[in-house]
């Protein structure tokens, strides 16, 4: 009976303080003459609480609790807290109207809890495109190159810029395109992207529809909208049927407005084999021994867009197996792997490279992927977990595989650590392919024969050179075709450089060799260049020599 009693007490002392607070929530509406709203007694939609994060609604202390197109209704406790007037600029930034009311603590936590009907991959309108998989084929299909998408983007003014953004998201994966360039120009907005690296220009855009455009991939990219003067970085997925494909957003402000760049990372782009990603056959048996080893590190580089990630990727894939534990740390993630374990890092909270691979080191992995080496603490507990029986890959910054010794010691890294530590260093660019449906036979003069012969007498003895009568040579057709949407070019390859660090090689890192003796001694354990790697590829048709003297030189 006590029991009860108190319960009984406990509950009366509930209903008074609600009471109170929306007494002074009245008090406070009449105030400010805004009406006042008892949101328990009024129905919350779940399609209208989505449309801001929970996380933004409890910090704001406000509730969207209808909707109707893009007019609001909302509920806040006081809406001249700063967060909340952030949070509802952003909505009218977002060009959302709105109704507003005063409700109390106890109203609101009362339209919070609809949070937990909302699906769990809808719970923030941001960060999500749903595309059925039916509509991003069709489209798909209609755009087969960069006429199709102009026109198709530019017919999709007079509709809404949501239909407009997933037109250019699906004509950037019908060409392939890597990134989407949105450029505020004086009179109007450029819109291109990257086919094969290398920009084209796809569409021009009127200033006032880019507004909105740029309003709509801002609150999906999880960007404030009302912050212009300073860079942002966000992302998004687009979801189609059973396909997720991430999206990296950049916003950076100019004379003009804003210019976004976003990057499409479709999965699909990185489930290829070592053949694929164009490494000569003697190169991919080296690497598939080196991948069998239970420790060292294998370290990649080359600049940005030159293709480390889908190649480090291709590693995890070759060698992930039930029996293994792999964990990654990146920056950012750009694609998610079954069955690997993957984090990111986040500086605010302190995990970067090296605390975080610290971190991972307690975990008992078999692999780790470091997405990059950028200084002297990553790189030694990188090279000290590849000491300590882990199989460790990662990349780092240097024009050529040979590079990768000096660039350590330049960062403070012992050469007592390096020798025994790294198993492979190793050097990448992509190159254009020629497009198999319109490329043209080269015509060999003397001059070009001489160029040819002057390349192949300085490969290594080892290296299979196919004799003359052997060489398919074509040449780029500079009107091109559909199929390469007039480019000459169609898909890129890699072009690599390897070199395994063995006895001899060991001994000129402990004296802290410069790279030209390091160059010397990969010749002698019969390594190519990048260079001869993109000349082999040259007499084998896969692409021409003005592509290599541009990505090469």
């Amino acid at each position: 009976m006590a029991e009860f009693s108190e319960e009984k007490s406990e509950h009366k002392m509930d209903a008074l303080k609600r009471k109170e607070a929306e007494e002074s929530t009245q008090m406070l509406a009449q105030k400010y003459g805004i009406p006042y709203l008892d949101l328990s007694m009024f129905p919350v939609e779940v399609d209208a609480i989505k449309i801001v994060s929970e996380q933004t609604a409890r910090k704001a202390k406000l509730a969207v609790f209808q909707v109707a197109g893009t007019h609001l209704k909302i509920a806040a406790h006081d809406p001249k807290m700063p967060e909340a007037a952030a949070a509802l600029k952003q909505l009218g930034d977002a060009h959302y109207t709105y109704d507003l009311y005063l409700a109390s603590p106890y109203g609101l936590e009362h339209a919070w809890q609809f949070y937990k009907k909302v699906p769990e991959r809808h719970t923030s309108s941001a960060a999500t495109i749903d595309v059925s998989g039916e509509k991003l084929a069709a489209f798909e299909r209609e755009m087969r190159g960069i006429p199709e998408v102009k026109e198709k983007i530019e017919a999709s003014f007079s509709g809404g810029v949501s239909e407009a953004l997933e037109i250019m998201l699906a004509g950037a994966l019908a060409t392939q395109a890597s990134d989407i360039h949105i450029e505020p120009q004086e009179a109007d907005v450029r819109v291109r992207m990257r086919l094969d690296g290398v920009l084209r220009d796809v569409a021009i855009l009127p200033t006032r529809f880019y507004q909105l455009l740029l309003s709509r991939i801002k609150l999906v990219s999880e960007l404030k909208l009302n912050i212009r003067d300073r860079a942002q970085d966000g992302r998004f997925t687009i979801h189609s049927g059973t396909v997720s494909i991430e999206v990296r957003t950049s916003a950076l402000p100019g004379p003009q407005g804003e210019n976004i760049v976003m990057r499409v990372l479709n999965p699909t782009s990185i489930e290829i084999s070592f053949a694929d990603l164009g490494m000569q056959p003697w190169v991919s048996e080296m690497i598939e021994a080196e991948l069998k080893k239970p420790n060292g590190l294998i370290l990649t580089t080359g600049p940005t867009g030159s293709g480390k990630t889908t190649t480090l990727y291709t590693f995890l894939r070759t060698i992930q197996n039930p029996e293994i534990k792999v964990i990654t740390i990146e920056d950012p993630i750009e694609y998610h792997l079954a069955g690997i374990e993957q984090t990111q890092v986040d500086q605010e909270k302190g995990y970067d490279f090296a605390n975080g691979l610290r971190s991972i080191v307690r975990q008992d992995p078999d692999v780790i992927l470091v997405g990059e080496i950028r200084d002297l603490e990553t790189a030694e507990v990188a090279m000290h977990a590849s000491l300590t029986g882990h199989l460790v890959f990662s990349t780092l910054h240097t024009n050529d595989a040979a590079g990768t010794i000096p660039r350590l010691l330049d960062l403070g890294v012992k050469p007592a650590i390096i020798a025994p530590a790294i198993n492979v260093a190793m050097a990448q660019r992509l190159v254009r392919k020629l497009c198999t449906a319109c490329r043209t036979p080269a015509a060999l003069d003397g001059i070009f024969k001489a160029k040819i012969a002057a390349e192949l007498a300085t490969f290594p003895p080892k290296i299979p050179v196919p004799s003359e009568a052997a060489w398919t040579i074509f040449s780029q057709n500079e009107q091109g075709c559909g199929t390469c949407n007039t480019t000459g070019y169609r898909g890129r390859t890699g072009v690599y450089e390897i070199i395994l660090i063995n006895d001899e090689m060991e001994a000129l890192i402990l004296r802290s060799a410069p790279g030209s003796e390091i160059k010397k001694e990969a010749v002698r354990q019969g390594q190519i260049t990048m260079r001869q790697d993109a000349i082999l590829k040259v007499l084998a048709g896969i692409t021409d020599l003005e592509e290599v003297e541009r990505i090469v030189g």
